[in-house]
């Protein structure tokens, strides 16, 4: 069976890859104690001492504030270590499956965008992520890149379990309506994943590079904590917030260190028609997430 290495399996994703690729080999799942991401040498070394035949890297330093006053740990997280990934799997002929973010494009415009259109990342976080998807494709390994956005899962925190937890216990609740995107489950993510990994495993000839990978559909962070919030009301979860108490507002009224893209809604049409995949839109993903969750609180 192939020994596949998964990095960031504490995190909302690697906690879903772990579910999503067991059944393909031998899972090997190194923690933050075990593995330095932050050291391009400790990366080489727990290569070259577990020899993956695949490597999934979940794992990425996602503060996106944060970042703009570390850059160089951003950097060496989300840029130096898939390089490093990379690179051994150039020389050992092993596949790497990374993950990337909207945030690689400056959100300018109301079209989708495509995985060939111009990077402009307005943030550290972004830029170190940009950084990162060139270093696997000049390593010149077998690889996919997928870039995704806004990701939820039932592990780990995301903006739908902060708005379901404000709203049980805050009577107003001010959310940003002038940036749109698409909500994306770390298990949709997780199960294309696995589509990918399966098809590779079966017949290494396969059309490799990157691919936008998200929910259908498009919204604002508000029209999202509105839609999450009234899952929960229609569920019978005990809230604090009252029918008006959901408020929109400008993002200038919600000043951040990092600057988001206004529209970073991506284009999945590649990866369909390639793969013949078809992906959920989003108010039927989170749903369906919401439905994990109503059901966690209910046990």
């Amino acid at each position: 069976m192939p020994r596949i290495l998964i990095t960031g399996t504490s995190g909302q994703l690697g906690f879903e890859l772990q579910r999503a690729l067991c059944l393909f080999g031998e899972l090997r799942c190194p923690g933050r104690q075990r593995l330095n991401l932050a050291s391009r040498q400790a990366v080489l070394a727990w290569l070259d001492a577990e020899r993956p035949d695949v490597i999934v890297n979940a794992a990425a330093y996602t503060a996106v504030d944060q970042a703009e006053s570390e850059p160089e740990l951003a950097h060496a997280i989300n840029a130096s270590a898939p390089g490093a990934m990379a690179q051994w799997a150039a020389a050992n002929d092993a596949l790497l499956l990374h993950y990337s973010t909207d945030y690689v494009f400056d959100g300018s415009g109301e079209t989708a965008w495509r995985e060939d259109d111009a990077a402009r990342p307005l943030s550290v976080y972004g830029h170190s992520k940009w950084q990162g998807e060139q270093a696997v494709r000049a390593a010149g390994c077998r690889h996919f890149i997928l870039r995704t956005s806004w990701v939820a899962g039932v592990h780990g925190s995301n903006f739908a379990k902060s708005m379901l937890r404000l709203a049980a216990s805050k009577e107003q609740l001010r959310v940003v309506n002038d940036q749109f995107g698409t909500p994306t489950p770390a298990s949709l993510l997780a199960d294309v994943s696995a589509q990918l990994l399966g098809r590779t495993l079966q017949d290494s000839e396969q059309p490799y590079g990157t691919y936008h990978v998200a929910s259908g559909g498009c919204t604002s962070w508000y029209h999202y904590a509105e839609y999450v919030i009234g899952l929960a009301r229609e569920a019978g979860w005990p809230l604090a917030l009252p029918g008006d108490g959901l408020l929109p507002i400008p993002g200038a009224d919600y000043p951040q260190q990092a600057q988001r893209p206004a529209y970073s809604v991506l284009d999945c049409s590649k990866l369909q028609q390639t793969f013949g995949l078809r992906l959920p839109g989003w108010q039927q993903a989170i749903h369906q997430l919401f439905a994990t969750l109503d059901a966690a609180r209910r046990d």
